[in-house]
């Protein structure tokens, strides 16, 4: 079929992925921002890091008026670990820069939590992005710790995220 021509390659390729353009999410959920006032919306299985539903979700975390924001990757994900360097911590969580006690993570395609409660303008620009989410983390305001499992939504620990969220996308 002509028209399915960019699926029969991606079908052909499979490190070929499609992801959700910006716009085309900001176009659609404009029409939604007062459902998620006082909300906690999940990104089940969506590496932040790759994720354009993460990225509209963090970088309009206030005027969406979010509760949390929190977000999962999968184990296979293809560029886990090659954003940031980080550190696990004896406690669990993770660091972006070697703490006292701090453990290199040995295994970069570990899938791990991103729980974001805040995001303020970090950095003075006058508005909130991704850059101020990275401060955030950096700097412990917002938490990123080491899944258990390998990130499939149906692992226990996703399953108790699941439960705390009101909305998953």
């Amino acid at each position: 079929m002509a028209g399915n021509s960019n699926l029969n390659d991606s079908a052909r390729n499979k490190q070929d992925e499609f992801y959700t353009q910006l716009s085309l999410i900001e176009s659609e959920l404009k029409h939604y921002k007062s459902y998620f006032r006082g909300k906690t919306v999940l990104c089940n299985c969506d590496d932040p890091f790759e994720s354009n539903f993460f990225k509209y979700f963090a970088m309009n975390f206030n005027s969406l008026g979010l509760k949390k924001l929190i977000a999962t990757c999968y184990a296979t994900s293809q560029i886990i670990g090659k954003e940031l360097d980080f550190f696990q911590e004896p406690d669990g969580q993770l660091s972006f820069l070697p703490q006292p006690n701090s453990v290199p993570i040995e295994e970069k395609r570990h899938p791990y939590r991103i729980e974001i409660k805040e995001v303020k303008d970090e950095n003075g620009d006058g508005r909130t992005d991704l850059a101020d989410v990275e401060y955030l983390l950096k700097n412990k305001k917002n938490v990123m710790t080491l899944l258990e499992g390998n990130g499939d939504f149906r692992n226990p620990e996703c399953v108790e995220l699941l439960k705390q969220a009101d909305i998953v996308i």
